[in-house]
Formats: C-alpha cells, structure tokens, sequence
C-alpha cells in the first residue's frame, strides 16, 4: 500500500528538519508518495502568499500532512501560517504524547503523558484584540 502525503518543507531551518522526518519515515520500509507542497516566507513573492490554495487543497486531499517549521512573524507582516492552518482545516487539538521507552537513555523514567491544547480559541488561534477594548481588559 502507498501513502500519500502532503510535505510541506517550511522555510528557515524547516526544509532541513522535513527532510530528515521524511527519510526517518521512509527507513520504516513504509510506501509513501510526497506531495510537495511550498508555504512560509520563502513563497510569498513566488505567490503573493505564504499559503498558497494549492497548499490546503493537497492536505484536504490527502488527509495527512508532514510539515518543516515556518516562519511566524511578530508584530507585523503576514498572517502566520501555522495559524491559518489550524483555522483553514478546523484542526481543533494540537496532541502531544510524551513517552519513555526502556533502553533509550532519558532524565525520567516511566513517563507516559499526552498534553492536548486547544487550537481555536485565545491567543493561540491567532484571536487578539486591541489595547483598552472591553474583549482585551478580559483577558487582563
């Protein structure tokens, strides 16, 4: 069987850090098929976004995604693309598993924790408001 997975290499360090997750996924002998897929930085003057359609039409295509690291910007810019990633493919939890296995060296032992933050809500969404708004002094 192939799998069929959109990779999105990133920007910065990213294309770097996909590679090395996608030859680690190909040394498990598992079949898969790479749909290239650009965004960050690096793609906005190619396509006058750092989140192409061509982007989001792959990963709702294929169901799964492997994406590098993006560039966010602080304070001004773009829109950062992990966020509208979340919002565009309504990806409600970001779930992170955290487990020790026996002979692999680590500070702790015995550790089997899954941390899972909500996506679409607060700052972490990418939802502020202006400074002295009634929305902003809640949040205070």
């Amino acid at each position: 069987m192939v799998y069929n997975v959109t990779l999105i290499p990133g920007d910065g360090i990213g294309p770097e850090v996909a590679e090395a997750s996608r030859r680690v996924l190909e040394a498990t002998g598992v079949v898969f098929k790479w749909d290239v897929a650009e965004a960050g930085a690096d793609v906005i003057d190619k396509y006058g976004t750092p989140l192409p359609g061509s982007v989001l039409d792959s990963v709702r295509k294929n169901k799964v995604a492997l994406k590098g690291p993006i560039t966010t910007p602080v304070g001004s810019g773009f829109r950062s693309v992990n966020v509208a990633l979340r919002k565009e493919l309504d990806l409600y939890a970001c779930v992170r598993p955290c487990k020790t296995y026996p002979g692999v060296p680590s500070l702790y032992k015995n550790i089997d924790l899954v941390v899972i933050r909500e996506n679409t809500e607060d700052l972490y969404a990418g939802i502020e408001f202006e400074q002295g708004t009634p929305e902003a002094m809640k949040l205070i």
